[in-house]
């Protein structure tokens, strides 16, 4: 298993979040699903790079949901013609081709859609380190 980030950990634990065992369950199953996967600070929140370049942003605040944000980093890029990975889950509500959002109220929404978010964070990551 990939090493926590001990500066998001002491982050996580001043913010007292009241989804935080959550927020602890979507960090470990990001980390595990690519080993190239690092993790640090962005925007209040856990951020998940690979070769330092942005890839998921974990949306912590309002403090009422937890919100992956599937993205190709902070520079503006050309926008794909097509949507950047096929999803049929449903989790993805897609804000532009490239940029998408999963949100999470608790506990059992992230165990239901595991088996799906595994399969959207290995294609992400793939599609956006071409």
């Amino acid at each position: 298993m990939k090493h926590k980030s001990a500066e998001l950990s002491t982050f996580l634990d001043e913010l007292n979040h009241p989804l935080r065992m959550e927020i602890e369950n979507l960090r470990e199953f990001i980390l595990n699903s690519d080993v190239r996967i690092t993790e640090n600070i962005k925007w209040n929140g856990p951020n998940y790079c690979i070769n330092n370049e942005d890839r998921i942003t974990m949306r912590v605040q309002p403090p009422k949901q937890i919100q992956l944000i599937f993205h190709r980093g902070a520079k503006v890029q050309e926008l794909p013609k097509n949507r950047i990975i096929e999803d049929d889950s449903g989790l993805l509500i897609w804000k532009t081709s490239d940029r998408a959002v999963a949100t999470f109220r608790n506990a059992g929404e992230i165990e239901q859609g595991k088996v799906n978010l595994t399969d959207i964070v290995k294609k992400w990551i793939q599609e956006t380190t071409k």
